[in-house]
């Protein structure tokens, strides 16, 4: 989280102090014509890889809580996220804003109730081993194969730079709230990004005895039992809505960013623009297609990969 905060501050300054996106950021950075080219496809991968891991936890929740088959679902999931993304960043910005108090009571809510419930909860998790040869003591190969998971998520600035290219100028009168605004909307996003991994892994730890350790890693069902400590009879209606909710609010930015990233990449190589819709399509079609192949099954080999090409 550190590595990847420092990394974005000064992306996420000047994409804000001059209203760039990362293709120009990268041309003005010195990769020049030829090299932002380069770094559009691998930004554009980026999106769909992450279009499709979270497309694929969505299509877990319509599974469980509606009985949709799992490759319905995928299509689903798919489909769900054009009309939002054609509209372009105003519709985007607008579900985003009106979603997300809702979001974030349903996020923290089951950590509340098993913080009051069964506290001694949190102090076993941070003496849980799990499958670690040297027990609950650090193993620095342990911690480097998290980190090679996790930093494949540096690509993640590109998509806030993407809002904070719409920044206002930075004026003596709004200096202390524009840094506060880059800060936040820029690097910080790995703040909350970095408190949700630690929670997802106690919501793992906490409901492996009940779903085994095969399904501990699915959101839908961390959500359903974490739901069930204080709303039993609507958990997994709650769970269902918040998971969906939530890789609506993810999905539809990397669809949009990833549109854009292809539509630089394809104008550079046949000098047309088609615009950008088609390559939603592009976009899109491409995660389904890894979604269709079962990429949440093999997801560290994933991000591991990616993690060293970002």
């Amino acid at each position: 989280a550190v590595v990847i905060f420092l990394t974005g501050i000064p992306i996420s300054y000047y994409s804000a102090k001059y209203s760039i996106d990362m293709d120009l950021l990268t041309r003005g950075a010195g990769f020049g014509y030829l090299g932002s080219t380069l770094t559009s496809v691998i930004y554009a991968s980026f999106t769909f890889i992450f279009f499709a891991l979270e497309g694929s936890i969505m299509a877990q929740a319509l599974e469980l809580g509606l009985h949709i088959p799992l490759a319905v679902g995928y299509l689903i999931c798919s489909l769900i996220i054009l009309p939002l993304v054609i509209y372009g960043m105003t519709a985007l910005s607008k579900m985003q804003v009106w979603t997300q108090p809702v979001w974030l009571v349903l996020m923290v809510a089951p950590f509340v109730s098993v913080a009051i419930q069964e506290p001694e909860k949190f102090s076993q998790f941070t003496h849980f081993a799990g499958n670690s040869p040297t027990g609950s003591s650090i193993s620095m190969l342990g911690v480097g194969a998290g980190a090679g998971v996790a930093l494949s998520l540096i690509a993640q600035i590109g998509e806030q730079v993407d809002y904070l290219r719409f920044m206002p100028d930075k004026t003596p009168e709004n200096a202390g709230k524009w840094w506060g605004a880059v800060l936040s909307a820029g690097p910080g996003w790995v703040v909350l990004g970095a408190a949700k991994q630690i929670g997802g892994a106690f919501l793992a730890f906490y409901i492996a005895g009940s779903v085994g350790l095969s399904k501990a890693n699915e959101p839908i069902q961390q959500y359903v039992h974490g739901f069930k400590t204080f709303a039993a009879p609507v958990a997994l209606g709650l769970a269902t809505f918040f998971v969906i909710l939530s890789q609506i609010k993810i999905n539809s930015t990397n669809a949009y960013s990833g549109s854009l990233s292809w539509s630089n990449f394809f104008s550079r190589l046949t000098h047309r623009h088609p615009g950008r819709v088609v390559y939603i399509f592009l976009n899109v079609g491409i995660a389904l297609a890894l979604m269709e192949g079962g990429v949440f099954g093999f997801l560290n080999t994933v991000l591991g990969f990616y993690s060293n090409v970002a």
